[in-house]
């Protein structure tokens, strides 16, 4: 194994962790300057303007000669190669990540030119929105029974979220405002098929609570191989746990926008348990729109456009409805709440 690749430009305040393949990336803390970003609707209404200009553009260049600039771009960005190099119709999750850190804060080899021209582009804007806002929601859904259930523990599951950067960004966001609120045991459960992403988070927790800003939280890390097509384990652990502990959970960029009507509603149904399950589950869905519509097409990711409306009338008899949604350019940030 080579030796690992340590980020030699550390930024003040960020903290690092070793990937499964030795690479030391910075650890995304959304209410760090480097990486806030602005989510409000205007911000958004202006990447939606901005990606339909490209959209446009792009339209009047003949598909020979987009192709061709496809390929001269993979030859020069690392970032675009670890993203549609592979041959998985779900975009790896330590590939999403990378997408995540923003052209500010990219390290070798993905911190070149065309790296970073790529990392500033709209829709990677929007992926950052949408960790930022699904780590908003899940924090926001699960403060009001952290505070009505002091010292009872917590367990946070993240089906199929690879790098589980959004519940550990819920735990800094809290944190940050309510400490007191966090004075408890708490478990991340990081549901994945994959172990590159679940590697990455337990390294990057570890980071956060050696001198970062989880220092003082009591966390521990689980990672569980899951499939969500086969969701009776879920409900198995969902039962076990809520028995005694807060239950909630996250998929940002996973379930909701990959995953058939079968599996987002057995998920749900597991999570539930009847009743007595997940206090606040966060996540993401893909808008269905023209232009979500031509990226499914033209990309290998076999993303679901299924859209808000879609959603929750899909979720109606699951146990949970829509507490709250915010949006950027690509999906749907949602809150679901047990009814």
């Amino acid at each position: 194994m080579p030796p690992p690749a340590i980020e030699r430009q550390k930024k003040p305040g960020v903290c690092y962790a070793l990937t499964a393949q030795g690479q030391e990336l910075p650890v995304i803390d959304v209410t760090h300057p480097a990486f806030s970003v602005a989510d409000d609707p205007d911000t958004v209404a202006a990447l939606r303007h901005e990606s339909d200009r490209q959209a446009r553009r792009q339209r009047r260049i003949p598909r020979f000669l987009m192709r061709f600039i496809l390929r001269s771009m993979l030859k020069r960005s690392a970032l675009l190669r670890s993203m549609f190099t592979t041959r998985s119709p779900v975009l790896p999750g330590m590939s999403t990540y990378l997408t995540k850190l923003g052209a500010d804060n990219l390290v070798p080899p993905y911190d070149g030119p065309m790296d970073r021209r790529f990392a500033a582009s709209p829709g990677l804007k929007s992926i950052r929105i949408r960790l930022q806002q699904t780590a908003k929601l899940l924090a926001q859904g699960i403060e009001p029974e952290l505070t009505r259930r002091p010292g009872v523990p917590l367990h946070l599951l993240n089906i199929g979220g690879g790098s589980g950067i959004d519940s550990l960004n819920a735990l800094i966001l809290l944190q940050r405002s309510s400490p007191q609120l966090l004075r408890r045991s708490i478990t991340l459960h990081l549901l994945d098929p994959d172990t590159n992403g679940p590697t990455f988070s337990r390294n990057a927790l570890t980071a956060l609570r050696s001198g970062g800003v989880l220092e003082s939280v009591d966390v521990q890390f689980v990672h569980r191989t899951y499939d969500w097509n086969q969701p009776a384990s879920l409900a198995e652990l969902v039962r076990e746990l809520a028995a005694s502990a807060i239950v909630a959970a996250s998929s940002e960029g996973a379930l909701f926008e990959y995953g058939s009507d079968e599996a987002i509603v057995a998920n749900l149904r597991a999570l539930h348990a009847d009743g007595h399950g997940a206090v606040a589950i966060a996540g993401s869905v893909t808008h269905d729109n023209e232009m979500m519509r031509r990226v499914v097409a033209m990309g290998p990711f076999k993303l679901v456009p299924r859209g808000f409306e879609t959603f929750t009338a899909l979720i109606r008899g699951t146990g949970f409805s829509a507490a709250h949604t915010v949006s950027s350019l690509m999906s749907d940030q949602v809150l679901l709440a047990p009814v």
